[in-house]
């Protein structure tokens, strides 16, 4: 059976760069059955769940739905439901959690997600505990109804809506199941973290790195870094923070030197550059993105934007076509600053 994850995998379509843009997560458990649209298709009120996404989204977040791994019955007795809200920002990065009932969950109207998204964002000045969330409360606004900051393992959160795409139920379910089984980890399944065909993909908490086609060891390798403040490389599609070419930059710089420290890096300038129009590859578009270290040292990564590679279906059903590629032209250090 061809599959969109078959495809792309049979044609090593690149990974880095592909993440959903999210600075903010916010994660809210609701079993039973998901459709499509999960937000407005499962049994979470669809006037909250259509609300929540409008004020998320217009403040640089996400908000997704998420359950235990298992049968998910459509009358689940479960009376209260667990949420999350992260921050995926380097140096502020953090989780917070609360358990609400079916009738409380309108609480979560009041989240002020400006204000989220407001709050510093500066790598300096936060530190890393031993469970891999910063210890520094100074960049959290006050949330109110019993948030807490979360300490356990680190999440683990794969996509599984096989309504939204068949490669999602068929490889990220088995994975969910065998990472929930073996322990050392907080496993959920998720509604929706866009690219369907990089299947089985997870996302990692606190420090919102995606990651594609990696199997149950492998996962466990990045678990064991996510748990000590670190980040691994192979199979990541970069971190949610960043928009796409912030995302391959900051790959492109950690695979360059080595750095795995998960708060060291942080993009500070993202331009696009004009096109030259004699240029064989004038048709590229070519962004230089600015990644700057917490030693103070930086870097210009120049990367090329193209689709010109074997045309391939976003999804399971859908039209091929040329997937958008970013690659890393040039990596420039320029001296430090006196």
């Amino acid at each position: 059976m061809s599959t969109c994850a078959t495809a792309s995998r049979a044609l090593a379509e690149p990974l880095a760069g592909t993440a959903a843009t999210a600075r903010t997560w916010l994660l809210i458990e609701q079993p039973g059955p998901w459709g499509k649209k999960a937000l407005t298709q499962s049994h979470l009120d669809p006037e909250l769940g259509q609300a929540l996404d409008a004020a998320a989204s217009a403040h640089g977040g996400r908000v997704a739905l998420i359950r235990r791994p298992g049968r998910h019955a459509d009358n689940s007795s479960t009376a209260r439901h667990r949420i999350f809200l992260a921050r995926t920002v380097p140096g502020n990065s953090w989780v917070r959690t609360v358990a609400l009932s079916g009738d409380d969950l309108g609480e979560l109207r009041k989240l002020d997600f400006a204000a989220l998204d407001g709050a510093s964002t500066g790598v300096h000045g936060a530190s890393a505990g031993v469970d891999g969330a910063t210890t520094d409360t100074a960049g959290v606004p006050p949330l109110g109804f019993g948030w807490e900051p979360y300490r356990g393992d680190p999440l683990a959160l794969v996509c599984t809506n096989g309504k939204r795409d068949r490669c999602c139920a068929l490889l990220g379910r088995p994975l969910a199941a065998e990472l929930g089984a073996s322990g050392g980890a907080n496993v959920w399944e998720i509604t929706h973290i866009g690219g369907h065909r990089f299947a089985p993909t997870l996302l990692m908490l606190p420090y919102g790195y995606a990651y594609g086609r990696l199997d149950a060891p492998a996962v466990k390798c990045v678990l064991d870094a996510v748990r000590d403040g670190y980040v691994l490389t192979d199979g990541c599609r970069g971190r949610s923070a960043w928009d796409r070419p912030g995302q391959a930059a900051d790959l492109a710089v950690r695979e360059r030197t080595g750095e795995s420290g998960a708060h060291a890096l942080t993009v500070t300038a993202v331009r696009e550059e004009p096109a030259k129009p004699r240029q064989p590859d004038a048709d590229q578009r070519r962004w230089r993105v600015t990644v700057a270290h917490v030693d103070g040292r930086r870097w210009h990564v120049l990367l090329a934007e193209s689709a010109d590679g074997p045309a391939l279906p976003a999804s399971c059903g859908a039209a091929p076509a040329a997937p958008v590629r970013m690659e890393a032209l040039r990596i420039e250090e320029p001296p430090a600053r006196p």
